[in-house]
């Protein structure tokens, strides 16, 4: 799967995200939007990562899906 498919169906995607980053709340989704910066950002806020391990987990989780 490709980041353009979340995109495209972010509504269906949201409770995947939030079943990995519990900590994501559905006011923080509702600001990604889909898109990919704000997410990173966003684990970056509610976990404390730095940006390569949150690129990183976002990689990992799209490997899955």
């Amino acid at each position: 799967m490709n980041w353009n498919q979340i995109e495209g169906n972010w509504e269906q995607f949201k409770g995947k995200l939030q079943q990995q980053w519990g900590k994501l709340t559905n006011d923080d989704l509702d600001v990604v939007r889909g898109n990919r910066k704000e997410l990173a950002g966003k684990l970056q806020e509610r976990y404390g990562k730095a940006q390569e391990d949150a690129e990183r987990e976002i990689d990992d989780w799209l490997a899955r899906h």
